[in-house]
């Protein structure tokens, strides 16, 4: 129980029914949501996910639901605009790689897969008006995203405040004890306490699990480019934890991994050479690359880590592209995946990030030639014509 309540939990609210709830023993029926807005899940997202499955562990009903109705809406929580709504068969596309992608973290043998369309999309003009009863403009006034926007003089939309109604409605569909998400849902989460109230179901908790931060110290975020996602490249996941901020490490210890937090207190005790810093991230990268890689990958991500990083090196595994003469460098870089757009690559270019050859690229008009292109600090490739 203790780790259930307490490993990697941000809030929970009410705290004492929680407890009465999982020292009862009963088997609880607990649920985390995932809106499908984009197509790769990172670190941040497997947070809520690792406690879905703690529960699911521990002998409850765990559910994941998919979003597949209020994806085509938009959560507004942590916008400072408003969200782009998405069309159904974006949202669909948006989930072919969710399930391979949460598999590597959820056992799919012990969580059931609910959809929120089977519901929401059936519910009357009248059925929302009933909905929206249960609260006031004041009550959506208060959320800290709205009030800065309102303040700023930025739209807010209606149908922004409709969103909290759809998913507290899945709490009352799914009639659960307890429900699970990134702290920024906490308001969301508890439109669903209150709704199932109303509707006459059983009481349920909330849960908020700590929102991380990623490679430049910023909410780990795709908007940011500063996300470690599951289906990164070993070497690259690798590299990417050993460039997290070292006051950092405590947290993803805790929120990403299953080492015991007794170890974690030993692993993060500083040393009086000065090196447990580097070694601690050592440890955290292969711990991280062995969940989703495997151990030998986490091996070999190490070694080359080491060989560039320590030994001044190159990559042994370094991928050979054969180029046209003329073709844009950046073109290449775009389409090998070195770059995740043009606007990326134009911020890596004014940072002096993209090296050909170890001498710095001036311009997006800079044209391919042979050698070796270095990407930021991990990412290579060598071209020839």
């Amino acid at each position: 129980m203790n780790d259930l309540l307490t490993r990697a939990v941000a809030k929970i609210i009410p705290a004492d029914l929680a407890k009465k709830k999982v020292e009862d023993g009963k088997k609880l029926r607990v649920y985390w949501g995932i809106d499908p807005t984009g197509g790769k899940i990172h670190l941040g997202h497997t947070i809520p996910m690792r406690k879905l499955q703690a529960f699911a562990d521990a002998g409850h009903h765990a559910i994941l639901l998919i979003g597949s109705f209020t994806a085509m809406i938009g959560d507004p929580s942590d916008r400072d605009s408003i969200r782009q709504p998405l069309t159904k068969e974006q949202v669909e596309e948006n989930f072919k790689t969710y399930k391979k992608q949460a598999a590597k973290v959820i056992d799919f043998d012990k969580v059931e897969i609910r959809y929120n369309h089977e519901w929401l999309e059936k519910l009357s003009y009248k059925d929302i008006i009933e909905h929206a009863s249960l609260f006031t403009v004041q009550q959506m006034e208060e959320r800290a995203m709205f009030a800065e926007r309102m303040n700023k003089d930025k739209p807010v939309s209606v149908h922004e405040f409709l969103y909290p109604l759809m998913v507290g409605y899945d709490s009352v569909v799914l009639d659960v004890d307890c429900e699970l998400g990134g702290s920024d849902q906490e308001f969301n989460m508890l439109a669903g306490r209150t709704m199932q109230r109303a509707f006459g179901k059983r009481e349920k908790f909330v849960l908020t699990t700590p929102l991380i931060e990623g490679t430049d110290g910023r909410k780990m975020s795709k908007s940011y480019e500063n996300c470690v996602y599951l289906d990164d490249e070993p070497n690259d996941m690798f590299g990417k934890m050993m460039s997290i901020n070292d006051d950092l490490m405590a947290t993803y210890f805790e929120c990403c991994t299953d080492v015991p937090m007794e170890e974690v207190r030993v692993i993060l005790s500083p040393s009086k050479d000065g090196t447990w810093a580097r070694k601690a991230k050592a440890r955290l990268a292969r711990e991280i690359v062995t969940l989703y890689h495997g151990a030998d990958a986490a091996e070999k991500a190490e070694e080359a880590f080491v060989n560039v990083f320590s030994e001044k090196g190159i990559p042994e595994d370094i991928k050979e592209v054969k180029v046209k003469k003329g073709t844009l460098l950046v073109d290449v870089l775009l389409k090998e995946g070195l770059v995740s757009s043009k606007s990326d690559a134009k911020r890596l270019i004014e940072q002096k990030g993209i090296k050909v050859n170890d001498k710095a690229v001036e311009s997006m008009e800079e044209k391919v030639s042979e050698g070796i292109v270095r990407v930021g600090k991990r990412k290579f490739l060598k071209l020839y014509l």
